[in-house]
């Protein structure tokens, strides 16, 4: 499963893994790094709790300077949900006053499959949040985004290999006035990936988020659909960025982004991972980039088996 590893970066600082098996003073002062808490369950060297190495992260480096926590394997990931290292941040809540940015399940497939780890109502890190700029999720089971309200937050990152719609409806229902960068794994059925392009309507309308500019819509067995929806929908000229990649992309969806709206305007478009023929590569390439525009149509796949689109396949489901 390509296209899911650990995060590099997060809120602009480099992530930073909390030693919590060393008694060692971190070398990084508290606000210049983004802060990676993970315990393996299967390590014997090591038998300390996710709550016992974030008890140890909050001892030796000053909470209230800490401005991005990533949450790792917290342990089964599998069995246990996700709500259980939320709860302990959120716990912490009045010491992380300069909080601004979450990552919950930044967990390889080396450590979990992205479909087996459990998730939760990830909305009470806003709610305990009022400052957060940026929100990122990884893992669909049992993913829950409440409708809510945020003031700051600027952007959100769901990664899964399946999304249920009724998050994308959760989200879809909240009131996010900052938000700039919304980045979707839609995924596929067979992992509870049940959105259609429907539920994508009041998205597309450009009416949910004023600020928006970067969309990605990604890593979907209807990219096709996707893509046609989008070659007509109002959101697009609000755009510097458009993400369409890890998808079943085809020739057809490619000609409907063409023979759509301008898009000219945007900055980029990336369509990496996808099925689309080498004449039609080069067409979209070269329709845009004489525009100025970074265009990624890198990994062309092949159909599983030789069987046509039926073969087509996303860059992540398991």
């Amino acid at each position: 499963m390509s296209g899911v590893d650990h995060l590099h970066e997060l809120l602009g600082l480099p992530a930073v893994d909390f030693q919590h098996a060393t008694k060692e003073t971190p070398v990084q002062a508290a606000d210049a790094a983004a802060w990676r808490i993970s315990v393996d369950p299967y390590d014997d060297e090591c038998e300390m709790t996710w709550e016992e190495a974030f008890q140890a992260f909050v001892t030796a480096v000053d909470p209230a300077g800490v401005r991005a926590l990533i949450i790792g394997q917290w342990g089964e990931s599998y069995e246990e949900t996700s709500s259980y290292p939320i709860d302990l941040v959120i716990a912490a809540a009045d010491r992380l006053t300069s909080l601004e940015a979450v990552f919950v399940g930044d967990i390889t497939p080396e450590q979990n499959e992205i479909s087996w780890i459990e998730q939760s109502d990830v909305t009470a890190l806003l709610t305990a949040f009022p400052g957060l700029l940026e929100l990122g999720v990884r893992g669909g089971t049992d993913l829950v985004f409440s409708a809510t309200k945020h003031e700051r937050l600027r952007s959100l990152t769901i990664e899964t290999g399946g999304l249920p719609v009724g998050v994308i409806r959760g989200i879809l229902d909240s009131e996010l006035p900052a938000l700039e960068r919304l980045d979707l794994w839609l995924g596929v059925s067979a992992y509870g990936g049940d959105a259609d392009v429907a539920d994508l309507a009041p998205l597309l309308s450009g009416s949910r988020f004023p600020r928006l500019h970067h969309l990605g819509l990604r890593n979907s067995e209807v990219q096709n659909e996707i893509a046609a929806a989008v070659a007509g929908a109002p959101v697009v000229a609000q755009l510097r960025t458009l993400d369409l990649s890890h998808g079943t992309l085809g020739d057809e969806g490619a000609a409907a982004l063409l023979d759509g709206q301008p898009l000219t305007h945007l900055e980029r478009l990336d369509l990496h991972h996808h099925f689309m023929t080498e004449p039609m590569e080069r067409r979209i390439t070269q329709a845009l980039e004489t525009h100025g525009m970074q265009v990624d149509v890198s990994e062309r796949e092949e159909p599983w088996g030789g069987r046509g689109a039926e073969g087509r396949y996303t860059a992540i489901s398991e």
